[in-house]
């Protein structure tokens, strides 16, 4: 059994790898949404006092936009980073003006069909290249937030070669035009004066062009005026007024406004001086009560010296989160194979603090290596959170496979032993600390899904920390969940608590296959929301097949030749056509389904419409494969008291679903503090989003229900 679970354990580890991947580097990248391109223009060549300019354009498919330097209510800006030589170095992004798009009642700004992003290039004169050098390599990595109804981060890395000696001209009208569409300066004395919650504007010294003419505003600051409010604006002779209301979620108080007033395509920036005091900004995100007063709790006992008291109540709390780990229904199954170790080494005191240890390395590395590939990965630019190994089908699949055997096996259908050559089937006998280890091992990887109490706010705040604090949270979390098994492997009176070895183990042994075939229904289920139904039915034929191929390796002779080699030939047959199958969407007709009821899906803005418009909003994140999830949705969430209060308030329910991979909601997790679902947000307009604790309580609904 160690060497099979170290090869099943491969094979996980390989199929959450290939669930994520880096674009390719080159001039272009594409998507389903937008083609980029990164662009050059030289016409002098490179060199000191040279006009250089690179750019990215981006050329959406219809209805598709991505964002300005102030994106509006949602949102987020391009992000250009460059890698250039010695003595060469980037400008600022030369902006267009952008276009107001209004979504319902918020307001963005940003392009749509073909924009280029110009940037000059600065030719130091310490830029100097070796004389056998032919060309000028420019490196960059983007990203941007393309949006339609919902919204895909996406990214790409990208690389171009100018020639040093002769022109680069190719893409000179492209250049042209971006640049003819910068806003043009405006000088001369500019106010804005705060007033009654609004800014009275006056703008002086525009172009006869524009006057007289009714304008587009667009702030340079974000989160400063409310985008989509109503405001209005006249012309007093050549002086152009306006009234524009502050935002009740502004942000920045900025002394001076540099502001873009637009006609069409065409725009004119001045800079504003800020008049007046600002009003207070708004506050910052709350949690409820229950979950507040818990986290007070945790901090007055964590008072002791540590490298302070953010990272210090993060390892409280990673260390009770683990513990209490070990009550989540997720983690039964590996509970009923340590209860029949324990019950093994009951007369053997040694064995059982051999066991005991090595269980909690093989708990407490597995956390790291999960952690450690989880942080690599978002250095990368991956959006992860925990549980991110499960939004892979090949891995829920795998995960099942894994548990059907050992199902089978603890019912007597099969022995490894039986199965493995005899060099292989005797390391178990000469190295049990390997089953205790890799059984710590199995126990993480089946418990990643669940989130106990106060790991949340732990694992949010350790994807924020540096390297070797994040990975000392997860170690730390892998502690608490070992700590129960490790602590009665050392005290002598749990063994005597323990019954003695008998016939009994054999029935209880073939008793605990059913807490396996039990998970292995429910990740069935999980797969079946991830890729439908035809994969749920994909993989049942798999795990049918597996069982035929492992029943017929227990018989003797030409009828175990016989049919074990037909039965492995079916069962790759049968995973080759079933592969498309596993890791397929779900058709839409049955993603639609899950919107059926009250719960609506749920988008960010989809979130700050409903906000803005006065109703309540509670989001639910949730994933498929989080137990926790499932438990809360069934019990506090079909409560019919936090039913009925929601309907009387009048609450719109959304529910985010991170049951595959979705970069947005990833986005969502980290803004609230949280790395890993379940999460539970109320938001109200005009107060800050409350969040609520992982295990759902009536009692603490309501509490933050009642008060509207």
């Amino acid at each position: 059994m160690t060497a099979f679970l170290r090869f099943f354990l491969a094979a996980l580890l390989l199929a959450t790898g290939v669930a994520s991947h880096a674009a390719g580097s080159g001039p272009v990248v594409s998507t389903e949404r937008v083609r980029a391109e990164l662009l050059a223009h030289a016409p002098d060549g490179v060199g000191l006092g040279k006009a250089v300019w690179v750019g990215l354009q981006l050329a959406h498919q219809p209805q598709w936009h991505t964002y300005w330097k102030n994106p509006g209510d949602s949102g987020l800006p391009t992000r250009l980073e460059w890698t250039l030589p010695p003595g060469v170095l980037p400008g600022d992004i030369q902006w267009p003006v952008p276009k107001k798009i209004p979504i319902g009642t918020l307001a963005n700004y940003g392009y749509e069909g073909t924009v280029l992003l110009p940037v000059p290039l600065e030719i130091a004169p310490d830029f100097k290249p070796s004389p056998l050098a032919q060309d000028l390599e420019v490196q960059l990595k983007a990203s941007w937030l393309v949006c339609r109804l919902e919204c895909i981060p996406e990214d790409g890395e990208f690389t171009l070669k100018l020639p040093l000696r002769s022109s680069t001209a190719l893409h000179g009208p492209a250049f042209d035009a971006a640049l003819s569409a910068q806003p043009r300066p405006v000088a001369g004395g500019h106010e804005a004066t705060i007033a009654d919650g609004a800014l009275e504007i006056r703008v002086q010294g525009l172009p006869p062009a524009a006057q007289g003419k009714r304008l587009e505003f667009l702030p340079e600051t974000p989160e400063v005026i409310e985008t989509a409010g109503a405001w209005t604006q006249a012309w007093n002779g050549a002086v152009w007024t306006a009234r524009v209301p502050l935002s009740p979620q502004r942000s920045a108080s900025p002394p001076v406004m540099p502001v873009v007033l637009a006609d069409g395509a065409a725009g004119w920036r001045a800079e504003l001086k800020v008049l007046g005091a600002w009003p207070a900004v708004a506050a910052p995100a709350a949690v409820s009560p229950a979950l507040a007063e818990a986290l007070r709790n945790n901090a007055a006992a964590a008072q002791s010296p540590g490298p302070g008291i953010g990272l210090a109540a993060a390892l409280l709390g990673a260390l009770v989160g683990g513990l209490i780990l070990n009550l989540m229904p997720c983690v039964f199954p590996v509970l009923a194979i340590k209860m029949v170790g324990f019950a093994s080494h009951a007369d053997d005191r040694r064995a059982r603090r051999v066991a005991g240890f090595a269980y909690t390395a093989g708990v407490v590395l597995s956390f790291l290596a999960l952690a450690a590939l989880m942080l690599g990965l978002r250095a990368a630019g991956e959006q992860l959170g925990w549980g991110f190994q499960l939004q892979s089908p090949l891995v829920v699949a795998a995960l099942a496979a894994l548990f059907m055997l050992i199902g089978l096996n603890l019912a007597g259908v099969f022995e490894f032993g039986a199965l493995l050559p005899s060099s292989v089937a005797s390391m178990e006998v000469r190295h049990p600390v390997g089953n205790a280890f890799l059984s710590g091992v199995l126990a993480v990887a089946i418990a990643s899904p669940c989130t106990a109490p106060f790991m949340g706010a732990s694992l949010g705040l350790a994807v924020t920390l540096p390297t070797a604090q994040a990975l000392l949270v997860f170690g730390v979390l892998g502690l608490g969940m070992a700590l129960p098994y490790l602590a009665a492997s050392l005290v002598p009176a749990v063994a005597r608590i323990l019954p003695r070895p008998g016939p009994w183990m054999d029935v209880f042994r073939k008793l605990m296959a059913f807490p396996m075939f039990a998970t292995v229904v429910w990740l069935v289920w999980v797969l079946g929301q991830q890729s439908g139904i035809d994969g749920a039915g994909a993989l049942l034929a798999l795990l049918v097949a597996m069982s035929l191929l492992v029943w017929t390796l227990t018989l003797r002779g030409r009828a175990r030749v016989a049919l074990a080699g037909v039965a492995g030939l079916g069962l790759l047959a049968l995973g080759w056509a079933a592969l498309p199958q596993l890791v397929q969407a779900p058709p839409p007709q049955q993603q639609a389904a899950r919107a059926d009821g009250d719960w609506q899906p749920w988008s960010q803005a989809r979130v700050e419409q409903l906000v803005a418009a006065g109703q309540p909003v509670f989001v639910d994140f949730t994933a498929a494969w989080c137990v926790t999830c499932q438990y809360n949705k069934k019990t506090t969430l079909a409560d019919e008291q936090v039913v009925a209060a929601l309907k009387r308030q009048n609450v719109a329910l959304l529910r985010a679903d991170w049951t595959r991979r979705d970069p947005a909601i990833t986005a969502a997790l980290a803004s609230l503090g949280r790395s890993g679902v379940p999460v539970y947000v109320f938001y109200r307009k005009g107060s800050a989003p409350v969040v609520l604790s992982e295990v759902l309580g009536v009692d603490e609904v309501l509490s933050v229900v009642s008060p509207l």
